[in-house]
């Protein structure tokens, strides 16, 4: 069985297209354990335990290059296999149905929804610039408040940490999923609040960059390493059965 004693690191394809913040991903995998590479090769992706979707820059742009490394369709059946998909940043963006960022580009789909820009942000002290750079709070979204009295961030990649927790942000657009129930969490900027993290089963991502968010993001890559770690033993389990 797959554990942490057993000293099993998990292999994570961190998923180069030109566009992304690799290493200090690739680091902050390191850090808890992981056994972390950068490919852009999709048989490598395809073989690892889990993948990290980063991405920094424009939509368009992401989905060409993923075009062109033919990643779209295996980062799709990823999805639906059951392995641990995580996006960040441009990363979780590219997870919708479509962006009008600079025209618009069909995603990966793999959430229904849109990207859009921040219109107009307005905080007490009048406009805000945009994109939103630094730091900002994530909150426990409704739906989720009503689920349960206890940590209702448990066993997700945010299990541990402080509801208004902050975490570091760069960005001018967001996403906006059709199904409210995948939204993990919230950040509110100005008069604006949006969806700053996502999950559906193995898919899992985030708005902010947690490998830039001190000890709080590196708890975030724990819990990430816990989860992989359980999904290698439902595999387990499944191919015993």
């Amino acid at each position: 069985m797959w554990s942490v004693e057993s000293g099993y690191k998990p292999r994570v394809a961190i998923v180069d297209y030109s566009l992304g913040n690799l290493f200090s991903v690739l680091h902050a995998c390191r850090k808890v354990g992981l056994d972390a590479f950068i490919s852009s090769d999709k048989k490598e992706i395809l073989a690892a335990d889990a993948v990290v979707l980063p991405g920094v820059g424009a939509f368009g742009d992401a989905m060409d290059c993923l075009r062109q490394r033919d990643l779209v369709r295996p980062l799709q059946d990823l999805a639906h296999s059951g392995k641990p998909l995580i996006g960040i940043c441009l990363g979780q963006q590219l997870l919708m149905t479509e962006s009008f960022e600079f025209g618009r580009h069909r995603g990966l789909n793999i959430f229904e929804g849109q990207v859009v820009r921040f219109e107009n942000p307005r905080g007490p002290q009048g406009p805000l610039k945009v994109p939103q750079v630094g730091w900002n709070r994530i909150y426990r979204p409704p739906h989720l408040k009503q689920q349960t009295s206890g940590d209702c961030w448990y066993d997700s990649p945010l299990e541990g940490l402080r509801d208004g927790e902050y975490m570091y942000f760069v960005h001018s657009f967001y996403a906006q999923p059709s199904d409210p129930s995948v939204v993990l969490a919230v950040t509110r900027y100005g008069h604006i609040e949006f969806c700053s993290s996502l999950r559906r089963g193995n898919v899992m991502a985030f708005q902010f960059h947690p490998e830039r968010s001190g000890t709080a993001g590196i708890q975030i890559y724990r819990n990430l390493a816990r989860l992989i770690l359980k999904s290698l033993q439902r595999e387990d389990i499944r191919c015993a059965a």
